[in-house]
């Protein structure tokens, strides 16, 4: 009895990888309108920042769609904490970490990401302490892998835009057992805030003079999330507690610099027209 559900167990790990690889097969087509620059990007990130990504996968497509975002994935940048004792300083090395379906909790370089979209959200005011402790509380979880039996939980994602109404689509990623779930969600980087105090989401709160979601079912929905610990990359995004870093605009950006090309333009009437150089 025993063999025998060992080897269920084995055939169902072996298809949940399988189906976890298709997940993160390539949707062609994808091209970034304005791909982050690595050296720029490392220059402004900062321990302790999320770096959101817009996706080119299939399971990508997915939870954008079911979370009504750009975003798809969230890493949690750690700096130098993993750089090697010795290095030439010209091989990359990791320097987010990130939570992965099929692979789980892994560490990757910021030079993946060159040719995505991509937002920095950064916490506000967190002391060298704590900043430390996000950091550790992710290095410390490296290696950390998820149960892909759930075979049921990955099938969800086959499925890019399922037929469902808006308020349910979020409720979506929240089904099933939980392991591929959390594989594929920012929990863990919201748990490493939480860990802190940090706040994520607003609070639910009626007090005069403070902000709140006007309707009843915003707020369930709220509480549902914090409740569970679900939250998608689009949450550090819409965050109040969060800044939005854009790289090109921290080093003293200047529009009057901007080369632009003699190129035809639309006129009202429907005709081309270039641009006079006398204009």
């Amino acid at each position: 009895m025993t063999e025998a559900r060992d080897m269920t167990d084995t055939l169902l790990d072996r298809l949940g990888r399988f189906l976890a690889r298709r997940l993160h097969s390539v949707n062609p087509g994808y091209e970034p309108y304005t791909p982050s620059d690595p050296a720029t990007l490392s220059r402004t990130l900062q321990p302790g920042d999320i770096l959101l990504v817009e996706g080119n996968q299939k399971i990508s497509a997915a939870i954008k769609y079911l979370t009504q975002s750009t975003w798809s994935h969230a890493a949690l940048y750690v700096g130098d904490a993993l750089k090697p004792d010795t290095t030439d300083g010209e091989e990359p090395f990791p320097q987010l970490v990130e939570v992965n379906l099929g692979e789980g909790c892994v560490a990757v370089p910021l030079a993946k990401y060159s040719r995505f979209n991509t937002r920095i959200c950064r916490p506000v005011g967190l002391t060298p302490e704590d900043r430390a402790a996000i950091v550790t509380y992710m290095i410390d979880r490296l290696g950390v892998r998820y149960d892909m039996k759930n075979i049921f939980d990955m099938l969800r994602y086959f499925i890019p835009t399922p037929p469902v109404p808006v308020r349910w689509r979020r409720r979506l990623i929240a089904f099933g057992s939980g392991d591929p779930t959390r594989a594929i969600c920012s929990s863990m980087i919201a748990q490493a805030l939480q860990s802190v105090h940090y706040p994520i989401l607003p609070e639910v709160t009626l007090a005069p003079g403070r902000q709140h979601a006007d309707s009843d079912y915003s707020r369930r929905e709220i509480l549902h999330i914090r409740h569970h610990s679900l939250f998608a990359p689009r949450d550090f995004d819409l965050s109040p507690y969060f800044r939005i870093i854009k790289p090109t605009l921290e080093y003293g950006f200047d529009y009057k610099r901007l080369e632009w090309g003699h190129t035809q333009l639309p006129d009202p009437g429907g005709k081309l027209e270039t641009p006079s150089s006398t204009d």
